[in-house]
Protein backbone atom coordinates (compact mmCIF):
# COMPACT_ATOMS: atom_id res chain seq x y z
CA UNK A 1 0.00 0.00 0.00
CA UNK A 2 1.57 3.59 -0.97
CA UNK A 3 0.67 7.22 -1.21
CA UNK A 4 -0.91 6.80 -4.84
CA UNK A 5 -3.71 4.08 -3.28
CA UNK A 6 -4.46 6.00 -1.02
CA UNK A 7 -4.50 9.55 -2.80
CA UNK A 8 -6.69 7.90 -5.50
CA UNK A 9 -9.25 6.83 -2.99
CA UNK A 10 -9.71 9.45 -1.01
CA UNK A 11 -9.88 11.24 -4.80
CA UNK A 12 -13.19 8.68 -5.35
CA UNK A 13 -14.36 9.75 -2.54
CA UNK A 14 -14.12 13.34 -3.16
CA UNK A 15 -15.39 12.68 -6.24
CA UNK A 16 -18.88 10.96 -5.15
CA UNK A 17 -19.33 13.34 -2.27
CA UNK A 18 -17.95 17.14 -3.53
CA UNK A 19 -21.65 17.57 -5.60
CA UNK A 20 -23.79 17.33 -2.36
CA UNK A 21 -26.18 19.59 -0.81
CA UNK A 22 -27.04 19.77 2.78
CA UNK A 23 -29.90 17.71 2.91
CA UNK A 24 -27.73 14.62 1.51
CA UNK A 25 -25.07 15.57 3.89
CA UNK A 26 -27.95 15.80 6.71
CA UNK A 27 -29.04 11.98 5.31
CA UNK A 28 -28.12 9.01 7.61
CA UNK A 29 -25.23 6.95 6.65
CA UNK A 30 -25.35 3.36 6.11
CA UNK A 31 -23.66 2.21 9.39
CA UNK A 32 -23.86 3.74 12.67
CA UNK A 33 -26.73 5.98 13.61
CA UNK A 34 -25.07 8.96 12.18
CA UNK A 35 -25.21 11.61 9.68
CA UNK A 36 -23.31 10.80 5.99
CA UNK A 37 -21.74 14.77 7.49
CA UNK A 38 -20.66 12.86 11.08
CA UNK A 39 -18.90 9.83 9.36
CA UNK A 40 -17.10 12.05 7.16
CA UNK A 41 -15.71 14.10 9.41
CA UNK A 42 -15.33 11.47 11.78
CA UNK A 43 -12.45 9.73 9.24
CA UNK A 44 -11.57 13.13 9.03
CA UNK A 45 -10.55 13.42 12.47
CA UNK A 46 -9.22 9.61 12.05
CA UNK A 47 -6.77 10.58 9.34
CA UNK A 48 -5.23 13.46 11.07
CA UNK A 49 -4.88 11.26 13.79
CA UNK A 50 -2.52 9.47 11.99
CA UNK A 51 -0.77 12.08 10.51
CA UNK A 52 -0.26 14.01 14.21
CA UNK A 53 1.02 9.92 15.15
CA UNK A 54 3.37 9.51 11.86
CA UNK A 55 4.87 12.97 12.88
CA UNK A 56 5.34 12.62 16.45
CA UNK A 57 3.10 16.09 17.46
CA UNK A 58 -0.12 15.75 19.22
CA UNK A 59 -3.44 14.83 18.31
CA UNK A 60 -5.54 17.74 17.50
CA UNK A 61 -9.47 18.24 17.00
CA UNK A 62 -10.61 18.81 13.57
CA UNK A 63 -12.69 21.66 13.66
CA UNK A 64 -16.51 20.84 12.70
CA UNK A 65 -17.74 23.34 10.25
CA UNK A 66 -20.82 24.81 9.97
CA UNK A 67 -20.75 24.11 6.27
CA UNK A 68 -20.94 20.11 5.35
CA UNK A 69 -19.68 21.70 1.66
CA UNK A 70 -16.12 21.63 3.55
CA UNK A 71 -15.99 18.41 4.48
CA UNK A 72 -13.79 17.21 0.78
CA UNK A 73 -11.73 20.19 1.20
CA UNK A 74 -10.91 19.12 5.15
CA UNK A 75 -9.99 15.31 4.09
CA UNK A 76 -8.36 16.73 1.04
CA UNK A 77 -5.96 18.65 3.77
CA UNK A 78 -5.50 16.06 6.11
CA UNK A 79 -4.53 13.31 3.63
CA UNK A 80 -1.74 16.12 2.42
CA UNK A 81 -0.76 16.23 6.18
CA UNK A 82 -0.65 12.11 6.59
CA UNK A 83 0.87 11.52 3.02
CA UNK A 84 4.16 14.63 3.78
CA UNK A 85 4.77 12.94 6.70
CA UNK A 86 6.20 9.83 5.18
CA UNK A 87 4.25 7.34 7.27
CA UNK A 88 5.19 3.73 7.35
CA UNK A 89 3.07 1.49 4.64
CA UNK A 90 0.59 -0.04 7.39
CA UNK A 91 -0.40 3.13 8.25
CA UNK A 92 -1.30 4.27 4.72
CA UNK A 93 -2.63 1.15 4.29
CA UNK A 94 -4.94 1.72 7.68
CA UNK A 95 -6.01 4.94 6.41
CA UNK A 96 -6.96 3.66 3.03
CA UNK A 97 -9.07 0.96 4.27
CA UNK A 98 -10.50 3.88 6.58
CA UNK A 99 -11.49 5.72 2.80
CA UNK A 100 -12.26 2.71 1.47
CA UNK A 101 -14.91 1.48 4.23
CA UNK A 102 -16.51 5.16 4.76
CA UNK A 103 -16.94 5.38 1.01
CA UNK A 104 -19.18 2.06 0.88
CA UNK A 105 -21.09 3.34 3.91
CA UNK A 106 -21.91 6.85 2.34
Amino acid sequence: MGAEELGRSVELLVGQVAHWIAPRWAASATVGNVSRADLLHRLIQQIANLAADAEGGPRRTVPRLDNDLALPDQLRVVTADLLAAAPAASVLAEAEAEVTATRRAL
